[in-house]
């Protein structure tokens, strides 16, 4: 049966993990990359933009609902407003994340393509190479079986000489 582990150590066991451990650097990393483009479109971005427009700050346009006003024992009753001036910039702020994150993606896959480029190349240099020397071995050994029969029909021939030597020899003296 398997030990029951308390909640404690399965929290450790999930926190863990490889992954959850990448998804949580990712998660500050973004958050604060998020940080970085709002300010870029913010501060960089938007006072550009609204100097071609004529001076106008896009986080002052809003669809005033109500007025702001003072109720009767003397609070101040906010304004209620649509700001979508504010709307337009957090617009903007997503598309310069997206473009970035996107050519960030882009750059990955093209690394990770070339890699794989790189390793099939290799893979089939490695098998050119080994289909090579496959057939230069299979040559040498051709030629290495032919040099064995020139030497041994060189040596049948030498032994058939011998052979016929000796019978002429034999018959010679038996006459």
């Amino acid at each position: 049966m398997a030990e029951k582990k308390s909640f404690l150590q399965e929290f450790k066991d999930f926190a863990s993990k490889g992954n959850v451990v990448d998804l949580s650097v990712g998660v500050i990393v973004g958050g604060a990359f998020g940080t970085i483009t709002k300010s870029m479109t913010d501060d960089l971005i938007m006072p550009i933009v609204s100097l071609f427009l004529g001076g106008i700050n896009f986080s002052d346009w809003k669809l005033v609902l109500r007025e702001a006003s003072v109720a009767a024992d003397g609070t101040e009753i906010a304004a209620v407003t649509i700001n979508y001036g504010t709307f337009i910039s957090t617009v903007i702020n997503f598309i310069i994340l997206a473009f970035v994150v996107f050519c960030l993606v882009k750059g990955l896959n093209t690394m990770r393509a070339t890699t794989e480029r790189k390793e099939k190349a290799a893979a089939e240099a490695a098998a050119a190479a080994k289909a090579k020397a496959d057939a230069e071995a299979a040559e040498i050994a051709k030629l290495e079986a032919a040099e064995k029969a020139v030497q041994l029909k060189e040596h049948v021939a030498q032994l058939n000489s011998e052979q016929l030597l000796a019978e002429i020899l034999l018959e010679l003296k038996s006459k």
